[in-house]
Parts: C-alpha cells; sequence; structure tokens
C-alpha cells in the first residue's frame, strides 16, 4: 500500500496509527540517550528506519521506471529538503528530552499544530475547512492545560521541544504534497530517513563520544524507535499524508501528545492531575471535530 485510493477515513487511521507509534517512542527515545548522545542516537536509528523501508523503496522504484516515472534531480532536492526538516526537528526534540518528561515533550511538541494552516496560506495560498481554526486553537490551549496550566515553569529542555515546532510543522506542511509530486511514498520515506541519518551521524562523529558500551546500553531503545517509529510510524505519515490536507493531517497527529503521556504515565511514573486530563480531552474531541465536522457538510451538498 502505498497510499494510491485512500479515502479520507483510511487516511486519518494511518495518520492516527503514526501518532500512537509516535506517542509510544517518546518512552524509548528518552531512555536511549543513556547510553549514546541525541545525534547518535537519532542517526543511527533513522539509518534502522531507512534499511526497513528500502526494499518496498527499491520495488516502489521499479513500478515507477516501468510505468515511465523516473526520479529527476529536482525530484532529490525536495528529498533533500525533508530529511534536513526531519533531522532539524528530531534532534531538537532529542536533546529536549534530555531535560524534560515525556509528557511535557509531548504536548509541547503539538505546538506545531497551529502552525500547520497559517504556513499553508501563506505558501501555497490554501484556506483550509473553517473547523481547522477552532480546531488548531483548541489544540493549543489543550497543550496549555496539560503543562498545567503555567508556561513559567518551562525548562531548557522545554524549549527545545517547543523550537521544534517550526520544523515539523514545515515537515507536515510539505510531505504529503512531495509524496504525491514524486508519487512514491516509499521512495520518499526512505529518502528522507536517510538524509537525516547520514547528517546526525556526521555530526554526531564530530560532537559526541560514540562507544560500543554506550550503543549496547542504547540497543533496545534504537531498535523500537528505529524500526517501530521510523521505520513504520514515518512511512505511515508519508502514506497517509496523500490523500489528507496538511492542517487536518496535523490535528490528527497532534493526538501524538494524549499518547505520550499515557506511555509516559505506564512507564516513565509521569503524572498529569485534572487540569492535564482535561487538556487531553479538549485535544482529542478537536481531532474528533475537524474530521466529522467535513464529512457532515460532504453528505449535506450530496
Amino acid at each position: 500500500m502505498n497510499g494510491a485510493g485512500l479515502t479520507r477515513l483510511q487516511s486519518g487511521g494511518l495518520l492516527l496509527l503514526a501518532a500512537l507509534i509516535w506517542g509510544s517512542a517518546f518512552v524509548g527515545q528518552s531512555l536511549g540517550m543513556a547510553g549514546v548522545g541525541p545525534l547518535t542516537f537519532t542517526g543511527v536509528r533513522f539509518a534502522l528506519g531507512a534499511f526497513v523501508v528500502l526494499p518496498l523503496a527499491w520495488r516502489e522504484r521499479s513500478q515507477l521506471q516501468a510505468a515511465g516515472r523516473r526520479l529527476q534531480r529536482r525530484d532529490a532536492g525536495w528529498i533533500v529538503l525533508l530529511g534536513l526538516l526531519l533531522c532539524t526537528g528530531v534532534v531538537m526534540q532529542q536533546i529536549g528530552l534530555m531535560s524534560t518528561s515525556v509528557t511535557n515533550a509531548g504536548f509541547l511538541t503539538a505546538l506545531y499544530v497551529p502552525l500547520v494552516p497559517l504556513l499553508a496560506w501563506l505558501v501555497h495560498r490554501q484556506l483550509p475547512h473553517w473547523s481547522v481554526w477552532p480546531a488548531a486553537a483548541g489544540c493549543l490551549a489543550g497543550t496549555w492545560l496539560m503543562t498545567g496550566a503555567s508556561l513559567q515553569q518551562l525548562s531548557r529542555g522545554d524549549l527545545w521541544v517547543l523550537a521544534s515546532a517550526l520544523p515539523w510543522a514545515l515537515h507536515v506542511l510539505l510531505v504529503g504534497h512531495i509524496a504525491n509530486r514524486l508519487h512514491g511514498a516509499y521512495a520518499v520515506a526512505c529518502g528522507q530517513f536517510s538524509i537525516c541519518a547520514l547528517l546526525s551521524l556526521m555530526l554526531g562523529g564530530v560532537l559526541e563520544p560514540i562507544t560500543l558500551d554506550g550503543l549496547r546500553l542504547a540497543a533496545g531503545a534504537i531498535a523500537y524507535t528505529g524500526i517501530v517509529s521510523v521505520g513504520i510510524g514515518f512511512t505511515l505519515q508519508v502514506i497517509g499524508q496523500r490523500h489528507a490536507h496538511p492542517a487536518d493531517a496535523a490535528i490528527i497527529l497532534s493526538s501524538e501528545t494524549v499518547f505520550a503521556a499515557t506511555f509516559g504515565a505506564l512507564f516513565m511514573g509521569d503524572r498529569m492531575g485534572a487540569t492535564g486530563f482535561a487538556g487531553a480531552a479538549l485535544i482529542l474531541g478537536c481531532i474528533l471535530a475537524v474530521q466529522i465536522q467535513p464529512l457532515l457538510n460532504s453528505r449535506r451538498n450530496a
């Protein structure tokens, strides 16, 4: 399955599954840096993710060549851009996880949600359905509630995660468009993973100490986040976004924050009070609203 012919509901389901996988991966991302630095951890797990998708990408490439669709030099440039954005967002998030909780990282990452419809309007002049705007505002308010309704206690790690919102927003905005342009979800996924891995490992080799003992200590976390989070989760994102508006996709993917809090509570001892639970409920409500409202309108028009 490369995303061709997916319905709105199917693409939304794939994006929701990607968000679930990413939410669970926050625990692995936090534990994995006990043995390696954030750049090395990111590089190795994305290299592993690229190998997972490589057979599918190779098969897809053969099918595209048989159909007379070859990747051009300009297409490679788009994949490099996605890899740069992915690397920037992931590394910032990874650095932030060194000094913030899994729960905070999950929710602060969601601040890219209100940026996506704004960037889509500025860059592509795509005016999203009106329901996206209150839903994005609701996700932002839900994130605020989940941080305890106070941003005065933000740590250095929180600020790193907060800064990652811009590259994440740009990546969500572009990935579906580029996958459709190239007619290949797996090629885009494998290509961006490879660029991210290469950049991270090059920088990690210069800036971080890398030891076999450290890699062995982080092996379990690297395997899970590389195979499941990168190889499966990010590939599902590319496939799902081929048939989803960027703003809608951002809202669905923001459910990652709720899943991160759940797994953080189960495995890391993170806890939320009543305010945090109210924020989680608000985010979920917005996700449902942005999907249901356009469907109701289309049925009414039909």
